[in-house]
């Protein structure tokens, strides 16, 4: 029998890990999407529509239509679910007797494709193997100059367009040549330190500079760069500013790591950071304006924006990265009002958990 490829209708969405019920929550209660069996909470709970199709956690909705729904023309504004790492808007399924078979068809609709496995892992990997290469390896964040031993941001993502495909029985591939992400099923990972950061959360930041880099082109904190940290401890972003040579200003109620509070390149401030004025904080980093702002800090989402407008207003940074931490029942109209602020965007990163990220960065 031939490779015999079929069009589907609708669109596909690959949630986050451990985040299916959460994908399925935002699809029944923003896009009024499917139902929820029960209660739902920030935990989830089951999901039903009348024609979906899990597969693992790649959710085939044949009667979600992006081109069709008028909040849905473009990612840029979090239009496509937030708990999907990527979205695929023209899925097709492709029927295939051999490895060759199947490797061939997918190489002649382009040439990059990411796999998303949860069966059938060898001959997956079989497939994977006889398309064109591309970098599925963990990443490292920093490289290290050989002679000055400075370190330097060294992750560029491809803007080439990047396919997704999964094997749904031996012979039959579920595939989008069509994501709505260029990064290997939308997933960033990191080669993880495991003896210096402070703590875990440093991979966030991480990920969240390189899609301020890769969305916005943004210049990202190094020597010299002026850099505000609200709610440091116990200091893994502020391990990574320095990481990259900024001068930082970290504001807790409780000290970073000793490592980090005896850096001359770190000022520390025991205080509540959302009540500093925004001149206030410059005037400890003798500046009128900083490079970025950032902040981890667990309040509810209507304190932190509070706190961003009072920011923005004040036109003293250039740049924002902020951890959206959801309490309970999501508010997807205030979500909205960070993601409608000019020059952001709001994503879930591959490292967070129950939050969203919100980035600003001036034009």
């Amino acid at each position: 029998m031939p490779v015999c490829i079929t069009k589907l209708e609708g669109t596909a969405f690959l949630a986050f890990p451990e985040c299916k019920n959460l994908l399925a929550s935002e699809l029944s209660r923003r896009f009024n999407y499917g139902k929820i069996l029960s209660a739902a909470t920030i935990s989830g709970s089951a999901f039903a529509s009348k024609n979906c199709q899990w597969f693992g956690d790649l959710l085939y909705c044949p009667d979600f239509c992006v081109d069709s729904r008028p909040e849905t023309k473009s990612a840029k504004n979090g239009d496509l679910p937030y708990w999907a790492s990527v979205a695929l808007t023209e899925p097709f399924l492709l029927r295939f007797e051999s490895i060759g078979e199947a490797s061939r068809a997918l190489k002649e609709i382009q040439r990059n494709w990411a796999p998303y496995q949860y069966q059938f892992f060898r001959r997956g990997a079989l497939i994977q193997e006889k398309l064109p290469y591309i970098n599925l390896k963990d990443k490292n964040f920093f490289k290290v100059d050989e002679e000055n031993g400075e370190k330097h941001f060294s992750l560029e993502i491809p803007k080439s367009p990047m396919g997704l495909y999964t094997l749904i029985d031996e012979k039959t591939i579920f595939a989008g040549a069509v994501t709505s992400s260029s990064i290997p099923a939308g997933l960033i990972n990191f080669v993880e330190d495991h003896e210096n950061p402070p703590s875990r959360a440093y991979l966030k930041i991480q990920e969240s500079l390189t899609l301020a880099h890769h969305f916005f082109g943004a210049e990202l904190p190094g020597k010299n760069s002026k850099c505000f940290e609200a709610g440091a401890c116990p200091g893994g972003w502020t391990w990574v500013l320095r990481g990259l040579g900024a001068d930082v200003f970290a504001v807790d109620r409780a000290e970073l790591v000793p490592s980090l509070m005896e850096d001359s390149h770190v000022k520390f401030l025991a205080h509540d950071a959302f009540t500093l004025k925004p001149e206030e904080v410059c005037a400890e980093l003798d500046c009128q304006k900083l490079d970025w702002v950032f902040s981890d800090v667990i309040c509810y989402p209507e304190r932190l924006f509070e706190w961003i407008s009072l920011w923005l207003e004040s036109g003293r940074t250039k740049n924002m990265i902020c951890t959206i931490k959801m309490q309970g029942e999501i508010d997807w109209e205030l979500v909205k009002k960070f993601a409608d602020i000019p020059n952001s965007r709001v994503v879930h990163l591959h490292y967070n958990k129950h939050e969203l990220t919100w980035i600003h960065v001036e034009k």
